[in-house]
């Protein structure tokens, strides 16, 4: 089985739930710009459910900037160890409705693996339907087949990003919020700049959100045509890497080609008193 659309809905998840070849991943990561949800402690979770572990195992720890996207070699090797499988049909949620789970989407893409949708409203919307839920889990998982083949089309860095400032048929947006974008607020995490990259465009990655799920497919493209040429590349930045896949997916379904995410985003261009900055 294919999953052919980029979002499926809780009825479609509950309607295939059983399938051998599912694997629901978890992606839920804990906001640094908001409070803790109802969810986000709770020991509930989707039937089957595995914890995909964003932060850690499958971020590249040892650079100084937060979720860097792993290797090749190194996601393959953490993919296989939550025992997925290169025919897998994945599923991925969180448990604020849309928000890391766009990200774990990228990844497995950028991996080669198009078999990946994200849940449209994620575990909020399951709740809501009154859906089965069981605990956590601290399973083992019997090593999987899971093979990468890395596009790196997929992610820029901030080289490609400081190249496309200039570039006409290059646009950069930014997932931030507009007081974060234009300076007027502190950043989040202590010593960086504030401001944004030249050139780029706002667009706050709520936006493209009403309770928790995607809006449609009209209303994302209006809110991406007034910025956004279809032809030309677009690359999404973010405080972290993690609200750029979210613009990523928003683009996605509104049928935007060349598209890629800036890994380091902010956290990154900020630190960096070379790159230039605009407010």
């Amino acid at each position: 089985m294919a999953i052919e659309n980029t979002l499926v809905s809780v009825d479609w998840l509950l309607n295939n739930l059983n399938h051998p070849d599912l694997v629901i991943l978890d992606a839920t990561m804990k906001k640094i710009t908001w409070e803790a949800n109802e969810f986000e402690n709770s020991n509930k979770q989707i039937p089957n459910t595995r914890f995909f572990d964003i932060k850690n195992t499958f971020s590249d720890v040892s650079t100084p900037f937060p979720n860097t996207m792993l290797s090749e070699e190194k996601f393959q090797e953490q993919a296989q160890l939550l025992g997925i499988n290169k025919n897998a049909i994945i599923v991925v949620y969180d448990t604020i409705g849309v928000y890391t789970s766009p990200r774990v989407w990228w990844m497995f893409k950028s991996m080669g693996h198009k078999n990946i949708s994200v849940l449209d409203g994620g575990f909020p919307e399951w709740i809501s339907k009154e859906y089965p839920t069981d605990s956590e889990n601290n399973n083992e998982y019997q090593r999987g087949n899971f093979e990468a083949n890395y596009n790196s089309n997929y992610f820029s860095d901030y080289k490609n990003v400081l190249n496309s400032i200039s570039d006409k048929k290059k646009t950069i947006i930014d997932a931030r919020s507009s007081d974060r974008f234009d300076g007027t607020k502190a950043e989040p995490r202590k010593g960086l700049r504030t401001g944004h990259i030249p050139n780029s465009k706002s667009v706050y990655y709520n936006d493209l959100l009403v309770d928790g799920k995607m809006k449609s497919k009209d209303e994302l493209e209006e809110i991406f045509n007034p910025i956004l040429v279809k032809s030309n590349n677009a690359t999404f930045s973010c405080g972290s890497g993690i609200t750029a896949c979210i613009l990523a997916l928003g683009a996605e379904i509104a049928e935007y080609k060349n598209l890629s995410v800036y890994d380091g985003s902010w956290t990154e261009w900020g630190s960096l008193h070379e790159l230039p900055i605009e407010k």
